[in-house]
Parts: structure tokens; C-alpha cells; sequence
């Protein structure tokens, strides 16, 4: 399968069912390393993403556990998360097999369970469901930070007073680039940590036996002081909450990670958290509206903080061949920020930037949602050192001397999605230095429209395209402080492009009072969450101008009306036959639940599913921005397991950049970038 379709292979009827999955399985042997193993794609994505859709599966047992409750091995122990049905308490025979606390964010428990007693823990009228307690990973490969930051450094704004929990692999001790330089007191000597807390050992004071947390807290918040301010991190003003839930090998569960978002909830006012970093993840092996992991995510993203997750390093397989499906959990569900990886290639310019090629792409597994959310970069990341960890041993190559003789060399070079999280958790900081009345919405919207798209890459490779920080705080900036008459922010290379949900959202302004911003609504969703559910209104009224309008949501149901009389361009989707959808053709009133979205010349098509199939999606064309989500005759996709999740392979060689990983990145200076002066009124922050 390529990833850009020609106009004229742009299909009206596009078929992914169990008539064509063994044809799919043979095609697909060949791509799949040995040891996979295979698993079948559910025929539909979730339509509605504000509701559980026909992915979400009703069990008590998930299919890890099930296959161990009904195996030979009964007498053997698994960790295991149970939640309990509301107001329930644990029943009192298997509380000897409690482990580690609760986990209040989603009413549940650690168990240590013998697989013969899981059947009996499901069956008991006090559990909801029982989950297996997957392990996590950081997500790890060699990045330098070149986002337009420092001009914004300049301008007074750090993320000062912002608190970003870090939940990884806790943080230094000590490093010259965390020192505070305020007159805020902290409790960890004088470095620039609130609070830290450990859920592997238990240890009181600040470490990192590890070294990756530290390296994503240099990027994120490092102050640059080991190297005169070279290296320094995108919010050297920010405060920080390091949360160390991986060990010493980098290596943990995901009982660890939604402990640490339950403090997170508990907490958050006390630390003035606003940003959450995961870059860490697990495998998808179910929707996100039953992961008790993307739920805990959700559960903080309600309390109106930021998540930022990193979409995982699954982008090839191990022939080195595009695949697609790979995002991880939690970086899956809509309601995260989930950030891409990107390569600066080595030089001062943004120009040549690539979509890094380890960097995972959408579908997401299961629910079919479109991600990743943008890029940021993430190839040949210089950032903090620990003397004494796993990481400062074992990559000893790629450690980096700062311009301080210290006896010691302070940086180290990663790559990876995890590298750039922490480059869009940092921009999140400073955009709510900004303007503190950001949600997390909001946030998402004004990075998606403010970013640069790359061309030869689709929207499930980069999103909304690369991160551009400059742009990003300065939208942010004058949604708070803008004045009726002032020019509405605009640079020619932005993408004016929101992906709601599974729908580019292009053209036109965002409208900071909208609906579609508040917490109560997930991303992508016709409606605001409760029984009855607010619509959705999106846009702003021009009068008479041709200012493609969008209205989200009407009495009637889920419609949706778009543009205006004057140019054609309109949908309306939902009519009193079904979920159909018409822009610029007429479906004649049948239920066809198809989509067809411009014409083969005007670029950015949908055909998307058909009456009886799946929902599938063919995106664009060879000129437009393309989703190829499964087609009737030559795509050969199967999904199969890796060593972090199930992904979905191709077998089609796909020709697209290669990021190199073998530059010398660390004598490079961070660049700056060519860009319009910020209005000097910013300054006055």
C-alpha cells in the first residue's frame, strides 16, 4: 500500500471484512518477523468517539487473563488490576492478594493472583473488570532541539510557576542544568523539583538509577547551565514533579502509571501541575474505553491537564519497512496529546526536517483513531546525564561534554518519541505561562493549527504536521490578550488544520469560547459528555463573509453543517436515515453511510466505509494530505504482535526519508529560526 493514492484510484466502495482476511494472511507472511504472531483487526471503528463505540468489548475477564484463567498453569501468580463497581470495596477473601495500594483515579486494585482464583475474582458482584497489568517501557532511539523556543525564552516567558510531572524514571540527585535561580524555595537542596515520589522502591529523596527521566526533565525544563545555555530545555522556568514509576532497566507496569496519575489528580493543585509527560507506553490490546491506563489519562485530562504522550517507536518493522498501527497506550486515546517524532537532519533550519522513521504511525489499534496528534523533535536529543545510572554505562558512546571542565561528561544523546514529548510538554508550559486559561483542547487545537506540515507524509505519519513553538505560544498568547480589530495571528507556513477526530478541520480561526475546547468534551466527539449532551458548536459567525463556518452539532442529532452558501463547500451529516454524509454530491437519501469528501481534482477526498463493511477510509489524493485506511483489492495489512503491542504491517516497500542517527549531534548550536517579530506587547508578560 502507498501512502499517496492518485486521484483516479480513489475508490467509491472500499471493503475490509472477514470475506478477504485469509487472502490478507497469506499476502502478509512474508513481512512479519518469525515469532509473530497474528491477531484480527475489529471490522469497525468507533463512530462517535465522545461514546464507547462497537470496539469496546463487554468482560469481565480481558483476553490475557482468560487465556490464563482457562490454562494448565493455574497455580502460578499474575499481577492483575481489578476495578470494582461504584461504591464497592474489595471483597474481603482476596484482600491477602492485594499489592501496592489502591488505585483511586479508577476505583481500583493491584492483585497478586493465583490464575486458578481469576474466574471466581470476575464472577464476584463487586468487580467491574479485571485487567491484566501490562508492562510498560520507555520509548527510546538518538534529538536536537530546534522548535523556535529560545526566542520565546527571550521574551520573558519560561513557564515559570507551571508545574510538569515527569512519570518515568525519576530524576538526578543533582545536576548543574536543574539549579533554581529563583527566589522560590525548594525541598531537594537547590534544584528544581516540588515534589518527587517513588512508586518502584520507595525511597524519599530525588534519584535516577536509570537516566531516562532525567534526560526528558533536561529537555523539557534544563537549564543549560553546564553549557553556557546551549543545551537548555524549552521551560527553563518550570517546576517539576518527577514521578518515577521504571526501574532501573527502564522497565515497569502500567499499575505504576496510573498510581502516579492518581497522585497527579490528588495533587495537582498543591504543585499547580498543568502538563503531564508519558513518555513511557504499553501495548493496545483493547479500546481505549476499557484500558485502565487511557481511563486514568482521561480521568487527569477531565481535571483540565495536559497529557502528553509519546506515540511510540513502532514506525518500521524489522525489515526496515513502513508499517503502520504501531501507536501505544496511552498515546492511543483521543483525549491525550500524542506527539511524533521528527528529525532536524543535523542542521540549523527547519527546512529539511524529515519524519523520523522509527517514529510510530496511526491507526490506532482497535478504535482506528487517527494519530499521532503532531511531530516534535525527537532524533539526536542532547540533554542530562547521571553519573552512576544504566543509561550513563550502557551508552556510554553517545555521552557529550559540556563547556564546563567537570571531570565528567553532563549530556547524552537520545533518539526517540520519547525525546520529543518532553519538547511539546515544555511549548505546553510556556503556552500556559501565556495564558493560564488553556484547556486541554484548547492546547491541542492551537499546536494542530500552528504547526508546519511536511510534504510526502501523511496525517498518520505526522499529524497536523511539526511543532513550532514560536507560533504556538504567540496563538496562545493572543487568545488571551487579543483586542476586537487586531489581526488574527497568521504565518503562511502554518497548517490552519485541526484533526477532530477522524476529520480535517482546515481553514477558518479558532474561536477560544467554543465548546469543543472544554473538558467535558473528547476530542473528536459531536457532543459534550452526560446523558444529554451539549452539541458541539465550532467556529465563529462572519455575517455575510465566505469564512467557512463550521456549526457542530444540531437539535436534530449529530450534524454537522460546514461552510457557507457562497462557496459549496458544505456537509451536513445525519439525516433521518442514518449517519450519512454529502459534501458537494448527493447520496439520493439512501443509508450508505459512505463519504465523499471534494472531488478527484480538488485534493483531500474521503471515501469512507460502505453500507454493509467496515469504515473504512481513503484520505486525499497523490496532491492532498491521504489516510489509507484499508482498501477492496490491493492493501495488504494484518495486524501481529511485536514486543510492546500488536501493529499493523505492510508489505509494500514504502519510499520515504530515512532521519540518519549518525551526526555529530552535539557540537551543533540550536538554531533560530527566520520568523516575523512577535508583537512587542508580549514582552509585558
Amino acid at each position: 500500500m502507498n501512502q499517496n493514492v492518485s486521484a483516479d484510484l480513489v475508490r467509491r466502495k472500499v471493503v475490509w471484512g472477514p470475506k478477504r482476511t485469509a487472502w490478507i494472511l497469506l499476502l502478509s507472511l512474508g513481512c512479519l518477523p518469525a515469532n509473530a504472531a497474528f491477531g484480527k483487526p475489529n471490522q469497525q471503528s468507533t463512530k462517535k468517539p465522545g461514546v464507547p463505540g462497537p470496539s469496546v468489548k463487554a468482560y469481565k475477564l480481558d483476553s490475557e487473563l482468560t487465556g490464563r484463567a482457562n490454562g494448565r498453569n493455574l497455580v502460578s501468580t499474575t499481577r492483575v488490576i481489578v476495578t470494582l463497581q461504584p461504591g464497592a470495596a474489595l471483597p474481603a477473601e482476596f484482600k491477602k492478594f492485594a499489592r501496592d495500594g489502591k488505585l483511586d483515579l479508577i476505583n481500583g486494585q493491584v492483585l497478586d493472583l493465583p490464575n486458578g482464583v481469576l474466574k471466581q475474582l470476575a464472577a464476584h458482584p463487586n468487580v467491574f473488570r479485571v485487567h491484566y497489568d501490562r508492562p510498560t517501557a520507555m520509548h527510546n532511539y538518538r534529538t536536537s532541539v530546534t522548535v523556535g523556543g529560545r526566542i520565546i525564552n527571550q521574551y520573558g516567558l519560561r513557564g515559570t510557576g507551571i508545574g510538569v510531572a515527569i512519570i518515568d524514571s525519576g530524576i538526578a540527585t543533582f545536576h548543574d542544568d536543574l539549579t533554581n535561580t529563583t527566589s522560590t524555595l525548594y525541598p531537594y537542596g537547590n534544584q528544581r523539583v516540588s515534589k518527587f515520589v517513588d512508586f518502584v522502591n520507595g525511597r524519599t529523596l530525588p534519584y535516577d538509577d536509570n537516566g531516562h527521566g532525567s534526560h526528558i526533565a533536561g529537555t523539557l525544563a534544563g537549564n543549560g547551565y553546564d553549557s553556557k545555555g546551549l543545551k537548555a530545555g524549552i521551560a527553563p522556568g518550570a517546576s517539576l514533579v518527577s514521578l518515577k514509576v521504571l526501574d532501573q532497566n527502564g522497565q515497569g507496569t502500567i499499575s505504576r502509571i496510573i498510581a502516579a496519575l492518581g497522585w497527579v489528580a490528588a495533587n495537582a493543585a498543591t504543585y499547580n501541575i498543568r502538563v503531564v509527560n508519558l513518555s513511557v507506553g504499553a501495548g493496545v490490546y483493547e479500546s481505549y474505553w476499557t484500558d485502565p491506563l487511557t481511563l486514568a489519562a482521561k480521568a487527569v485530562t477531565d481535571k483540565g491537564i495536559t497529557v502528553v504522550a509519546a506515540a511510540g517507536n513502532l514506525g518500521k518493522n524489522l525489515d526496515g519497512q513502513l508499517q503502520w498501527g504501531g501507536i501505544t497506550s496511552p498515546a492511543n486515546a483521543p483525549w491525550v496529546l500524542t506527539v511524533g517524532a521528527s528529525s532536524s537532519m543535523g542542521t540549523d533550519t527547519p527546512a529539511d526536517d524529515q519524519v523520523a522513521g522509527y517514529s510510530s504511525s496511526g491507526p490506532t489499534h482497535i478504535d482506528y483513531g487517527a494519530k499521532p496528534d503532531l511531530v516534535a523533535p525527537g532524533t539526536g536529543t542532547v540533554s542530562l546525564a547521571v553519573v552512576g545510572s544504566k543509561m550513563y554505562s550502557t551508552k556510554s558512546d553517545y555521552l557529550l561534554a559540556g563547556t564546563l571542565k567537570l571531570g565528567y561528561k553532563p549530556y547524552l544523546s537520545l533518539s526517540g518519541t520519547s525525546m520529543a514529548a518532553p519538547v511539546v510538554s515544555g511549548t505546553v508550559a510556556l503556552m500556559l505561562e501565556a495564558n493560564p486559561h488553556l484547556t486541554p483542547n484548547l492546547v491541542k487545537a492551537i499546536l494542530q493549527y500552528t504547526a508546519h506540515r511536511f510534504s510526502g507524509y501523511s496525517t498518520l505519519r505526522q499529524g497536523a504536521g511539526e511543532l513550532d513553538t514560536l507560533s504556538a505560544v504567540w496563538m496562545a498568547w493572543f487568545l488571551a490578550n487579543g483586542q476586537a480589530g487586531d489581526l488574527y495571528p497568521y504565518l503562511p507556513w502554518w497548517s490552519r488544520t485541526i484533526n477532530w477526530g477522524n476529520h480535517p478541520v482546515k481553514g477558518g480561526v479558532i474561536n477560544a469560547t467554543a465548546n469543543a475546547w472544554a473538558t467535558s468534551v473528547v476530542w473528536g466527539a459531536a457532543k459534550s459528555l452526560g446523558a444529554a449532551g451539549d452539541n458541539i458548536v465550532w467556529g465563529t459567525a462572519c455575517g455575510t463573509a465566505n469564512c467557512d463556518n463550521v456549526v457542530w452539532g444540531t437539535s436534530a442529532g449529530d450534524n454537522i453543517v460546514w461552510g457557507t452558501m457562497f462557496n459549496g463547500d458544505n456537509i451536513v451529516w445525519g439525516t433521518s436515515a442514518g449517519d450519512n454524509i454529502v459534501w458537494g454530491t448527493d447520496c439520493g437519501g439512501a443509508d450508505c453511510d459512505n463519504v465523499v469528501w471534494g472531488t478527484a481534482a480538488a485534493g483531500d477526498n474521503i471515501v469512507w466505509g460502505t453500507a454493509a463493511a467496515g469504515d473504512n477510509i481513503v484520505w486525499g489524493t497523490a496532491g492532498g494530505d491521504n489516510i489509507v485506511w484499508g482498501t477492496s483489492t490491493d492493501a495488504s495489512l494484518i495486524w501481529a504482535t511485536s514486543d510492546i503491542g500488536d501493529v499493523m504491517f505492510n508489505d509494500d516497500p514504502v519510499v520515504e526519508p530515512v532521519p540518519s542517527i549518525d551526526l555529530d549531534f552535539g557540537a551543533i548550536a540550536p538554531p533560530v529560526p527566520t520568523t516575523p517579530t512577535i508583537p512587542a506587547s508580549i514582552g509585558g508578560l
